[in-house]
């Protein structure tokens, strides 16, 4: 055993992306514990800076109330009421009912259910594997990127963008629609660098003063749901002024002049009457835009929750393109890297089995999916059986209210396979303790960089804790359908394997390497030779039924998309009933529901709020810390008021992702969000909900 005193520094990498993926150093203390965790410094982008979230994570890891033995319901849903048993019997309990679901049913009725708890491919996407096998009903993942997704690849036609490292080779960063401060803090390690040593600006774009705004040359404070209007005008005094760079745009894009005459009416005027901004400031920010060539666009996820999101994304996508700030190292635009890895995941999700006419169901509709919605359901059976790991959907899924009456269904039988009791993990009838991400292994890919990374098991787990790949294993020998390969393999030998057959060499080298960069080279990376599209060309005009997305169908009023970028007014607009606009921002201690059982993260955050400028706070004799309401047709929440000067008046944001129990009367912040899908391929409007607000012990 090592001496306590004296802790092995070991690699790792964060499972929770968010998009960083930091590679990490780990302190482990002997077979069981660990100590601090820190960025690793040899890696260009993680650059030895990581979120205090993530290093406290001995809280987590050493918690406690961690679930450590298999646990079986004993007394109502939701209740709590569980004995423990053994894990055979447990996995013996899940295969008897998953098949007795199927006899009833037919297989479609079981529903596997995941999500990223974990980022790790093996981990994570094994599941698939299982549901190949058994041919049960197919997860179709939209909570988190299909509005971001859809809405670059509209225009660039993949997802990839220039080198996130050039942060600091650039003159103008311009942050849209993240609060990297909170969820992704080397973006701000980068921009930080660029100010420092060649006198950068950073511009940020966002609903409220966030602590990235906060850290702002140029802070650009808009009403939710309008980045698309912003971005029109940026693009309209680019053309007007002259700033547009026409030879680029001419060899690079498809309808420039379609786009120009377009946005003749999408003055700075016209926008700021949408977005709240005075036109001066659009000016301002558009002529330096133009006038400074290596100007980045570090696109975010924030500002697509809306229903309005993919062509908000598109539209602030179009900007580099009009400007020409493509053509320059520091210069252009980025969201995602996912589009680079190329990974070969056949043994990993058993892709070999998969039979494309199951159907897919929507992840974010799981409310109306289990309250029996037939369109939801695709037209298919009932979901009768449930297989969970990765996520906490009574928690985090919108229009929690159906989720909760689905999941009290005495027909449903749900199997959770969690870290602790979440609240999911309570509405289960059988409980499986998971391990985390230091007590096994995995492989990971980062999406805000470019690095392959090796996640080794470093510590023991707790208790009788096992991952979920040998739950899966074990559960597909016990239903008979453990003959695929990739069953009978090791996490190690899966991990060698996928690096192999996607041509990333071998987990030796990994290992040795710790992590590997796979950034494209500047011509790539930048589209010098063309965008991922036949003729080359930038789509300015974008076909949105044919974006290159992997989705199962269409969704929402696709037809309805703006033919050029636009403000597309789908958003759900305040009304006399409900004047304000309501955003569920990420908490900075928080990461959806995970770390919301850690005692510094719940402490930090203190309790659940509700941002309102003072101005509507008055008017409606609200005080600072006064109980209040926020409501709309989907529900109610409780939460305390604080005073904030740094929002538009009509907005309201509550920063999340509370428990629903840490609210008085039990329903979180999510029993306000819609689980209709945005256009064109699906994902939950989280930030885009009207609500009424009132003091909570005022007369309705």
């Amino acid at each position: 055993m090592s001496d306590r005193t004296t802790p092995r520094l070991q690699a790792s990498a964060c499972p929770h992306d968010c998009p960083s993926t930091c590679a990490l150093e780990v302190e482990v203390l002997d077979e069981r514990r660990i100590g601090r965790i820190r960025g690793a410094a040899d890696n260009s982008y993680t650059a030895g800076v990581i979120c205090a979230k993530v290093a406290r994570y001995a809280e987590r890891v050493h918690h406690p109330d961690r679930l450590t033995q298999p646990l079986r319901r004993i007394g109502p849903k939701g209740s709590g009421q569980f004995a423990p048993i053994s894990w055979d019997e447990a996995l013996d309990i899940v295969a008897d009912q998953f098949l007795e679901a199927e006899r009833r049913h037919g297989p479609e009725t079981v529903w596997p259910y995941y999500y990223a708890g974990t980022m790790g491919l093996v981990q994570r996407d094994g599941i698939n594997r299982l549901r190949h096998a058994r041919r049960w009903s197919g997860f179709f993942a939209t909570i988190c990127t299909n509005p971001a997704w859809a809405g670059w690849l509209a225009g660039a036609g993949k997802l990839a963008g220039a080198d996130p490292r050039e942060m600091a080779k650039s003159d103008l960063v311009v942050i849209w629609g993240t609060n990297a401060v909170s969820t992704q803090v080397n973006v701000m390690t980068h921009a930080v660098r660029a100010r420092k040593e060649r006198g950068a600006k950073i511009a940020v774009v966002d609903v409220y003063r966030t602590p990235t705004m906060e850290q702002a040359d140029i802070p650009l404070l808009i009403r939710p749901g309008s980045d698309g209007a912003l971005a029109c005008a940026v693009m309209h005094v680019l053309f007007r002024d002259g700033l547009a760079d026409r030879a680029y745009l001419a060899s690079h894009a498809d309808d420039p002049a379609g786009l120009e005459a377009h946005l003749a009416s999408r003055t700075p005027e016209w926008a700021a009457a949408i977005t709240g901004l005075p036109a001066a400031e659009i000016e301002a920010f558009a002529r330096l835009v133009g006038r400074t060539p290596r100007s980045y666009f570090r696109l975010g996820y924030g500002f697509t929750r809306s229903r309005n999101g993919a062509v908000n994304m598109h539209a602030a996508s179009c900007i580099p393109v009009v400007s020409g700030a493509w053509r320059v190292e520091g210069g252009g635009a980025f969201h995602s890297n996912s589009g680079i890895y190329g990974w070969n995941k056949t043994l990993i999700e058993g892709l070999d089995l998969r039979d494309p006419s199951v159907r897919m169901l929507d992840q974010s509709r799981i409310g109306p999916i289990l309250e029996g919605d037939a369109e939801a359901l695709a037209g298919g059976p009932p979901v009768t059986a449930l297989l969970i790991q990765n996520t906490n959907p009574v928690t985090i899924a919108p229009d929690q209210a159906r989720v909760r009456r689905g999941f009290a269904r005495d027909d449903l039988f749900v199997c959770v396979h969690e870290q602790f009791m979440t609240e999911t993990a309570r509405m289960a009838d059988i409980v499986l303790p998971a391990t985390m991400f230091l007590e096994h292994d995995d492989l990971y890919q980062a999406g805000g960089n470019q690095h392959i990374l090796l996640g080794p098991k470093l510590v023991d787990p707790p208790g009788d804790c096992r991952p979920n790949h040998a739950v899966i294993g074990e559960l597909a020998r016990r239903l008979g359908s453990d003959s695929h390969p990739g069953f009978a393999m090791t996490e190690r030998e899966l991990i060698d394997a996928t690096l192999r057959a996607s041509g990333h060499g071998t987990l030796e080298a990994l290992e040795t390497q710790r992590f590997l960069d796979v950034q494209p080279g500047f011509e790539t990376a930048h589209f010098v030779n063309g965008f991922h599209w036949p003729d080359g060309k930038f789509r300015l005009k974008p076909d949105w039924p044919k974006v290159p997305y992997a989705a199962p169908s269409t969704f929402g009023p696709v037809e309805a998309m703006p033919t050029f970028p636009d403000h597309w007014a789908v958003t759900e607009e305040a009304d006399d009933e409900h004047p304000f606009r309501l955003v569920t921002a990420p908490a900075r201690n928080f990461l959806n529901s995970s770390f919301t059982e850690t005692p510094t993260s719940a402490g930090r955050e203190r309790r659940p709020s509700l941002m309102l400028h003072p101005e509507d706070a008055a008017a409606l004799g609200i005080a600072e810390g006064d109980r209040v309401e926020a409501a709309n047709g989907r529900g109610a929440v409780l939460l305390h008021a604080r005073l904030f000067d740094g929002v538009r008046r009509g907005v309201v944001i509550a920063e999340s992702i509370w428990p629903n129990a840490a609210h008085e009367g039990g329903r979180g912040i999510n029993s306000l969000t819609g689980a209709d899908p945005v256009a064109p391929f699906g994902g939950a409007a989280f930030h885009d909900s009207h609500v009424r607000v009132r003091k909570a012990d005022a007369d309705a």
